[in-house]
């Protein structure tokens, strides 16, 4: 676009020295003109070649991508149709180019977030009540283990609600203590239960209150962290102790492989039928072992009269 511009300066200013001219006959080009000519088509030739390598690179990248696969799901889409899309999209001319203000990016590094663990996905509809936590009293260990890291903080006294901002410290605690390591944290819980309170000197009812706070109900025996990483367990254990110490309720260390629990009762050396049974199996009593001396009576002697 800028060398046709400057092309067209050149002839306009050629064709005003030609009607300045008394006699058009006598009017001569200047030298200038042919060499700024050739130089100004050498360049825009230039420019064209690079444009269409550009393209045309563009154009294969395009078709290897068509040739990729990766697996999508409803949390992460496929980004292959957007790259697409974002490639046949690209403009093709100099002017495009100049004049487009957005830019696209077909791929991006950075992973999708798919929202705070201390936050729910969607508000609720209704204001919650209270409630109290989930009691596995069909038997289930659901939640119990340890399944994605090596290390694991376990709730262990009793069921509770915790709120987010107590959850909050503790995963900060966390990650005090294992500052420049290199781990990851799993999170088990999520604060999706909505505390509402009203004010203080209220008087009873006139309905729920407002929104106070967001909490997690807590069953017993629940795997609340998770920890994987190249870390010693000692390291682990003290930065679990910390976390718990933030926390309300008392809390457990628990290592991958270790038996589950269910409600307080952990499965070591305890099968799950023997909990289900309506009662436990009492002994039956032994006979105690018996001698045969003792087990054959004795024969009175017969006494002998005297004569």
């Amino acid at each position: 676009m800028l060398v046709e511009l400057y092309l067209a300066i050149v002839d306009f200013a050629c064709a005003e020295r030609t009607k300045s001219c008394a006699d058009a006959s006598k009017a001569t080009t200047p030298t200038w003109v042919p060499r700024a000519r050739a130089e100004l088509a050498q360049r825009h030739n230039h420019h064209l070649i690079n444009m269409k390598a550009s393209i045309s690179s563009t154009l294969a990248l395009s078709a290897c991508v068509e040739r990729l696969t990766l697996n999508s799901s409803a949390y992460r889409p496929s980004i292959i149709p957007k790259a697409i899309s974002a490639l046949s999209k690209a403009p093709a001319t100099p002017s495009s180019f100049l004049t487009s203000s957005t830019t696209r990016r077909a791929f991006s590094s950075t992973p999708a977030v798919l929202g705070d663990w201390l936050l729910p996905t969607q508000p609720e509809k209704k204001r919650s009540r209270k409630g109290r936590p989930r009691v596995p009293t069909g038997g289930s260990s659901r939640g119990t283990t340890v399944v994605w890291g090596d290390y694991g903080l376990r709730m262990c006294d009793h069921h509770r609600r915790v709120s987010a901002l107590q959850l909050k410290n503790g995963e900060e605690a966390i990650k005090v203590r294992l500052r420049g390591m290199r781990y990851r944290l799993f999170k088990r819980v999520c604060a999706s239960i909505g505390v509402y309170a009203s004010g203080n000197e209220v008087r009873m009812g006139k309905g729920k209150g407002s929104f106070d706070h967001w909490a997690s109900r807590i069953a017993v025996s629940k795997v609340i962290f998770e920890l994987k990483g190249d870390i010693h367990e000692q390291v682990a254990r003290d930065a679990f102790r910390l976390a718990g110490n933030k926390m309300p309720g008392m809390y457990e260390f628990v290592k991958k492989g270790d038996p589950a629990v269910v409600g307080v009762t952990k499965l070591d050396g305890v099968t799950m039928e023997e909990l289900k049974r309506p009662r436990r199996a009492v002994p039956l009593p032994m006979p105690s072992p018996v001698s045969a001396a003792e087990a054959v009576p004795e024969v009175p002697k017969p006494t002998s009269s005297a004569a």
